[in-house]
């Protein structure tokens, strides 16, 4: 048989006068086939040179395993078994040979690019002699095929088989869209079914581990192992020890809708103030994110019974509905008990990962230094005290103009060298002290940390890195000031070196009231900032999500606009105080006396002067510094020992596989729905007698 009768069938039930929109979309694949890029065909070409081990009169083969290996997609987040994938592989085999050409790999590939190709193949594995159509026969023996025989059994005489089927002995088939309507409502017939069964005394009940074995075989596939030991606790919502049905059918349509409650609980968890929600907060978001109730108060109760472990009047962070949402979950709990036998090194970590993290500080810092320092350069210069009767800089445009002329553009870069040398202690020390505290204050739970913990967080980072910034900063503003001054003065320039000495370890902390004053302000405005730009505005982790190049670098640099520009006044304080006066320049004795005589003598505007120069230089210093921090951390040179909080993740955060395997899996979960373990007895399965062809063409 041709490849292509898969593709292009000839008969089927919704067969009218002309030709039908199922032919025609066959058609279309075959075009698509014909118009496939050069490039997917290379692609498909050396998934399957890769894979195909069987090689007959010189011809590449794959066989049931290696066809697994090309189609399955990596890391699946559901409890689906790789050996299930086999169960595709009939449909794949045209030939029934036992073996896949490329020619029908590159069909099955094909097939896979439809929008319905998950219901497709589906309809392919129960149309047994892929005529079109599905007779009674043909589903009632690839259901019980694939259905063990301790299962609950499925009465194929009921009046719902009836409405699609016909009679028992089959006067009517399935199309192929007719099928896909059947298998939609496939699982809640069975669940009907099921219940009635057990339900031997007709009241309306059943035991907990009746349930429990419903619900493992329509469900169990998408049900964490935690959730699945659980199931029977469902008879506690109620008084009676029992469950109803309609606490069964509640419980199948949480699961059902699992991938809209999954957006709803992350939404909620997102907007709510401490990460966590009630009942009360999930019926709510749901009833405003759609334009009817999604979900009943009977239903919210079950998801907040299994997420909260049996309390489900509880707020529940989202980490608490992962055993909902992800079918491969493990409590947290037990993963930190796990590591409990390792956890005498956890100090040395700790301290390893922060010297990793100090490393990686002032690696970035120095980058972001390098790129302002001319920026920086200007607004020392025009924050300077006046000489009396003389106006140093009208502006920072004039001071530039000056620098330049005066020291040419070697000139913006003086005092670079001691600034590249202390700048990596200071940075580093900002951003790992903020790291370290915010996450000792940190919700292990939600990830949240309160806006009180930040500014401490933000806070007692800049008041650490004063230790490395104010001797740095004196003798940079000092290097910078000799090269103005050897131009005016005839004065030599002096290094770095004669600095330190001249002023001693005490001279070196000279103006540090006004560095913390200027410092802590700067880092509790700044971090908090930044955290909240990228969480709130860039929606960092919103669905996985990752921010961007310039996301990253936007949050970092608007975050320091506010806080350059609010901190100005110290600053301008700092660098009275650290500058060595001249003849004829006001001499300041403390930081309250600076602005006292600043204020009478220049006005509220001196305080500002260089504000719009600080912003300049701060706002990209901090953008690129945070920008290469965030990199080093997230992309480059992640630390190799973290350990990282727990994540949920479900469909809508894993990354995006091939579009063709995804399908691949759709469709297998569809086969799936019929039974949990479809596949792994049909794996060897063989198709039975089906009724002839003349018999089949009669019952059309």
């Amino acid at each position: 048989m041709s490849p292509l009768s898969s593709v292009l069938p000839t008969v089927h039930c919704d067969t009218q006068d002309g030709p039908s929109s199922f032919t025609g979309s066959a058609l279309k694949s075959v075009r698509n086939v014909v118009s496939v890029p050069e490039s997917e065909l290379k692609r498909w070409r050396r998934v399957f040179d890769a894979n195909a081990n069987v090689v007959t009169g010189g011809e590449k083969f794959l066989d049931p395993e290696s066809f697994v290996n090309a189609i399955a997609p990596r890391g699946d987040l559901t409890k689906i078994g790789r050996a299930q994938f086999a169960i595709l592989f009939r449909v794949a085999d045209a030939s029934k040979r036992g073996l896949v050409s490329w020619e029908d790999f590159t069909v099955f590939e094909t097939l896979l690019k439809r929008p319905d190709a998950d219901y497709w193949i589906a309809f392919q594995y129960f149309d047994v002699d892929n005529s079109g159509t599905i007779t009674f026969d043909e589903f009632k023996n690839v259901f019980t095929a694939n259905v063990d025989s301790s299962s609950i059994p499925f009465d194929f005489d009921c009046d719902w088989v009836k409405l699609y089927l016909g009679k028992k002995n089959g006067t009517h088939v399935l199309g192929y869209n007719e099928f896909t309507q059947l298998m939609k409502g496939l699982q809640g017939e069975r669940l009907r079914q099921a219940f009635k069964y057990l339900d031997r005394d007709e009241d309306g009940f059943i035991r907990p581990d009746q349930f429990k074995q419903i619900i493992l075989d329509i469900a169990g596939h998408k049900l964490s192992d935690a959730v699945v030991e659980r199931l029977p606790t469902l008879c506690t919502l109620t008084p009676g020890g029992r469950i109803s049905y309609s606490e069964v059918v509640a419980f199948y349509n949480v699961v059902r809708v699992s991938e809209f409650g999954d957006s709803i609980i992350r939404e909620a968890t997102a907007k709510s103030r401490d990460g966590r929600i009630d009942q009360s907060d999930f019926l709510n978001h749901s009833a405003a994110s759609s334009r009817y109730a999604l979900f009943t108060p009977m239903e919210a109760s079950i998801i907040f019974h299994f997420a909260g472990r049996g309390s489900g009047d509880r707020r529940l962070a989202l980490v608490d509905f992962a055993q909902l949402l992800d079918p491969r979950w493990r409590a947290p709990h037990e993963e930190l008990q796990a590591k409990a036998t390792t956890s005498g090194a956890s100090f040395s970590q700790g301290l390893l990962h922060s010297a990793y993290n100090f490393v990686q500080g002032g690696i970035a810092g120095a980058s972001g230094a390098t790129i302002v320092y001319p920026i920086d350069m200007g607004d020392m210069q025009n924050q300077r005290s006046t000489v009396v009767g003389q106006m140093l800089y009208k502006n920072s445009i004039d001071c530039a103009q000056k620098i330049f002329r005066n020291e040419g553009f070697l000139g913006f870069y003086r005092g670079l060298g001691p600034q590249l040398i202390g700048v990596a202690p200071e940075k580093a020390i900002k951003l790992t002290v903020n790291d370290l505290v915010r996450g000792r204050a940190m919700d292990p739970e939600t990830g949240r940390i309160t806006l009180g913990w930040e500014l401490i967080a933000g806070g007692t980072a800049g008041g650490c890195q004063v230790v490395f910034t104010n001797p740095l900063e004196i003798v940079k503003i000092r290097l910078q000031v000799q090269g103005e001054a050897a131009k005016v003065e005839g004065a030599v320039p002096k290094g770095a070196v004669h600095i330190i000495r001249q002023l001693g370890l005490l001279g070196l902390y000279r103006g540090a009231s006004a560095c913390l004053l200027r410092d802590i302000p700067f880092s509790a405005i700044y971090f908090p900032a930044y955290s909240h730009l990228k969480k709130d505005i860039f929606q960092e982790g919103y669905n996985g999500k990752q921010l961007s190049f310039f996301e990253t670098l936007g949050s970092a640099a608007i975050a320091g606009m506010p806080a350059a520009y609010l901190t100005t006044p110290a600053d301008v304080v700092k660098t009275r105080l650290q500058v060595e006066a001249r003849k004829g320049q006001t001499h300041y004795k403390g930081l309250s006396d600076a602005f006292v005589k600043i204020y009478r003598e220049e006005g509220f505007n001196a305080l500002y002067k260089g504000g719009l120069a600080r912003v300049l230089r701060s706002s990209p210093q901090f953008g690129f510094t945070l920008l290469a921090y965030e990199y080093l951390h997230k992309v480059c040179i992640d630390y190799p020992w973290q350990e990282k909080p727990p994540q949920v993740q479900t469909a809508l955060t894993s990354r995006q596989d091939d579009m063709a395997k995804i399908r691949a899996r759709n469709a297998l979960k569809i086969l799936l729905d019929v039974h949990g373990d479809f596949g792994r007895r049909a794996v060897g399965f063989t198709p039975p007698l089906i009724p002839s062809p003349s018999r089949k063409s009669a019952s059309k």
